[in-house]
């Protein structure tokens, strides 16, 4: 759920499974979970997460830019092209202002910060008969919410997540999320078929509405694709509260779409009480997950976070599914002792000095700079709203 559309309304996998390792020591998560695995040995996991981020700068591009007959905005995924060193971002328009479609840029990044953002070619996605999206309101089930774009390291082709309508009403068609590749031009290519799980169904099981796929990833070499939901399934609890975190599923899969493992995330708890300023409440998620390079399991997490009157918290976690419980065979979470992932924060957004702290959904790795820091490149969805911002961030990663 992206909370700049709720402000909006109101005006207008690892080549294999991780495997288990030797017990974490005990502790706990301020979701309510004690993390403790099963004793292998007795020994304790080394510490491998802990990175460290530093602001190098940020660029913010004109509000509703136009650009070959469309619309720049509500970007809300980009990736790094290991074929050209552009970048492509993902609109999440659901073809109200123009088709479903992506972008591509060339950004200028390095230890001096994000000089310049220049768009270089946009294409909308493709349904399989070779047209183009219609939008939500055509009430054909045949919508479409983009959200997450990859370029595949294997072939430089478009995979690209869209998490599906469970609609509000019973007389209205339930859109099931879906991760799809496309050709670089936008052509459908083909679908991952997904978890049992991560299926819409009518009732309080499944995928919450606006909590489905928002987050992929490609990792050991291109071989698997993991995916996060943006928040907890019906049957895993409830959402994250001023007391409680929650738990979201993360789940590894070949290319094939054999599921390798799932494990639960641990979304931390809503950081601040609304003013009253709105009668919507709290909305925290998932947005983004990004494999870290050479170490299978390891994942930089991003956490985004909106309270009326409070604003965004967005949050950077390095996490981990070593150690971590494989609950692909749990039905629910609820009242299950498992070991989630293990996380560390590396930094909250707040704290760096930028100009504002925004709708921020996307991430990817950038160039790596000469003293040895990976660059880490953000962006902000600003739903198209006037008081939002389509924002780019980078951060040196050590």
């Amino acid at each position: 759920m992206k909370p700049s559309l709720i402000r909006r309304a109101c005006v207008a996998a690892v080549v294999l499974a991780a495997t288990m390792a030797p017990a974490v020591a005990a502790q706990s998560n301020n979701n309510g979970v004690r993390d403790k695995s099963a004793a292998r040995g007795g020994s304790a996991v080394r510490s491998d997460i802990g990175a460290k981020a530093r602001l190098l700068g940020e660029k913010i591009v004109p509000h509703k830019l136009p650009f070959r007959g469309t619309t720049v905005g509500g970007l809300s995924g980009i990736d790094r092209d290991p074929c050209t060193g552009e970048y492509v971002a993902i609109s999440d328009d659901r073809s109200v202002l123009q088709p479903a479609r992506f972008y591509t840029a060339r950004i200028a990044v390095d230890g001096a910060g994000v000089h310049s953002v220049e768009f270089t070619g946009t294409h909308p996605f493709l349904q399989p008969d070779g047209e183009v999206y219609p939008p939500v309101s055509a009430g054909d089930g045949k919508a479409v919410d983009p959200e997450e774009v990859r370029v595949d390291p294997r072939s430089c082709d478009y995979w690209w997540a869209q998490e599906g309508d469970r609609p509000s009403s019973s007389d209205a068609p339930v859109i099931q999320p879906s991760i799809q590749f496309a050709t670089r031009s936008g052509a459908y290519r083909g679908q991952l078929p997904l978890p049992p799980n991560y299926k819409i169904t009518r009732g309080d099981w499944g995928i919450a509405r606006n909590k489905a796929v928002e987050a992929i990833t490609f990792g050991a070499g291109g071989s698997v694709l993991t995916s996060a939901v943006e928040g907890p399934l019906l049957q895993d609890g409830p959402e994250p509260t001023l007391q409680h975190g929650a738990l979201v599923r993360v789940t590894q899969q070949s290319r094939a779409g054999e599921v390798l493992g799932q494990f639960a995330y641990p979304l931390e708890k809503i950081f601040t009480a609304p003013d009253g300023s709105s009668t919507y409440p709290p909305d925290t998620g998932v947005p983004a997950i990004l494999a870290y390079p050479g170490d299978p399991g390891r994942y930089f997490v991003l956490e985004r976070t909106w309270v009326a009157g409070a604003g965004y918290k967005i949050r950077l976690f390095d996490a981990t599914t070593r150690g971590a419980t494989d609950v692909r065979h749990l039905d629910s979470l609820k009242g299950r002792k498992i070991v989630p992932l293990r996380k560390k924060l590396v930094a909250d957004l707040a704290d760096l000095g930028l100009s504002r702290v925004d709708n921020t959904e996307g991430m990817t790795w950038g160039p790596t700079l000469p003293n040895g820091e990976r660059t880490l490149v953000l962006v902000s969805d600003d739903n198209f709203a006037e008081d939002a911002v389509t924002q780019f961030v980078a951060l040196g990663i050590r």
